[in-house]
């Protein structure tokens, strides 16, 4: 299922399955227009995604953010090779780069969602 809007709503089990935080890849856009796309830990409260790190805003996909603030990031796994199935969600949205006590993290904005095998 696919939404564009300024207000993502999630189904239950988009927000169960979200809820469970854990690695997510998240995808920024370079200076030159190329993808960077790297794994985070990540935070759902029902509505934005949240991630911080190790020194966050020396790494690309801040820097990246601070110039152009799309990002994409997908949730997914394996619940198994035979037979095949697979669930996630993708968002794409808008970063926000916030501090709290002067450590940097980024909250996502969704825009778009789209989730399958949920």
């Amino acid at each position: 299922m696919k939404v564009l809007t300024d207000s993502v709503v999630f189904k239950e089990e988009e927000a169960l399955f979200l809820s469970r935080g854990g690695l997510a890849r998240v995808a920024t856009v370079s200076p030159d227009g190329s993808p960077h796309v790297v794994p985070v830990a990540f935070e759902f409260d029902g509505q934005h995604i949240y991630f911080s790190g190790w020194n966050l805003a020396r790494t690309l996909k801040f820097q990246n953010l601070e110039r152009n603030p799309s990002v994409a990031i997908v949730v997914d796994d394996v619940i198994s090779v035979s037979p095949w199935r697979v669930r996630g969600v993708e968002i794409r949205g808008i970063a926000e780069l916030l501090a709290q006590d002067g450590h940097p993290y980024v909250r996502i904005k969704p825009m778009m969602k789209v989730s399958w095998g949920l």
